[in-house]
């Protein structure tokens, strides 16, 4: 049930139909856990806590430096120094003391994701780098949880939703994140964000996306990201989406399968 606070501070959601009162709730009800509290971390955390998210768990293993806070919204000056998923806890009480924050100082490996993420009803993987894209995305696989992932670039960004658990209405599965992107780029060929640069208001957009998507499929409403890759082009302001399927030849859910667990991830 909400309280006459909380009433007040969702009622331009409950006054939407598509959300209503029985949608608040569910929001109210949802844990979600957004790894990485980051460029596209913060905005996720910072709607999400706004739009009154039960309970969110934050990973991280960082602590606040002063390049972050170019884009990384969701920590401040004074912040400098701390731990990430601290700042980030201390930011989401002071916007919405009705959202439980639970902190995970830890990075997210093969040994831990499916004890973290089995605690969750959805995750949100803002992470910075592949390895840890297909290690989540192959835990909430096996752990039979939605993704809502994203990733950006120095003016581009791109972000889906993967339900790779489930089946399609007309029986055949979901794709997978692998379905989508087979293999890695080789180690080199993509600089990091330090090297490159990033544009700071970029992964705002795309984070800010993230908790929509998130949003909507906790609550249920509308056309979501399942089998469609959205792409932000920031120089010239396009967007576009590739719709994408089921490869039965995908090493994770395919035909032949031989990802079996996540040993695979060192």
């Amino acid at each position: 049930m909400l309280d006459a606070k909380e009433l007040e501070r969702y009622a331009r959601h409950i006054v939407l139909r598509e959300v209503g009162g029985p949608g608040q709730a569910k929001l109210k009800a949802a844990r979600v856990l957004v790894i990485g509290a980051g460029g596209l971390g913060a905005p996720v955390l910072l709607y999400l806590a706004a739009a009154g998210c039960g309970a969110l768990g934050v990973v991280d293993d960082d602590s606040v430096s002063l390049s972050n806070l170019q884009r990384q919204v969701i920590h401040a000056t004074p912040d400098i120094g701390m731990r990430k998923v601290d700042s980030a806890e201390a930011a989401i009480a002071r916007l919405n003391p009705h959202v439980a924050v639970e902190t995970h100082m830890t990075r997210l490996t093969a040994a831990n994701a499916l004890e973290l993420i089995s605690k969750y009803d959805i995750v949100a993987d803002g992470s910075d780098n592949f390895a840890t894209r297909y290690l989540v995305a192959d835990a909430c696989y096996f752990a039979g949880k939605p993704l809502v992932t994203a990733a950006v670039g120095t003016f581009d960004g791109s972000l889906t939703t993967l339900r790779a658990h489930e089946m399609r209405a007309d029986g055949t599965r979901n794709p997978t994140y692998r379905c989508l992107f087979p293999e890695p780029p080789p180690a080199g060929t993509v600089p990091a964000c330090a090297e490159a640069g990033i544009l700071g208001a970029l992964p705002g957009i795309l984070g800010s996306m993230m908790a929509l998507e998130v949003i909507r499929e906790i609550v249920g409403f509308g056309e979501g990201l399942v089998g469609r890759l959205l792409m932000v082009d920031a120089r010239s302001m396009r967007f576009e989406t590739l719709s994408y399927a089921w490869d039965p030849g995908n090493p994770l859910s395919g035909e032949h399968s031989t990802i079996k667990d996540l040993s695979i991830h060192k």
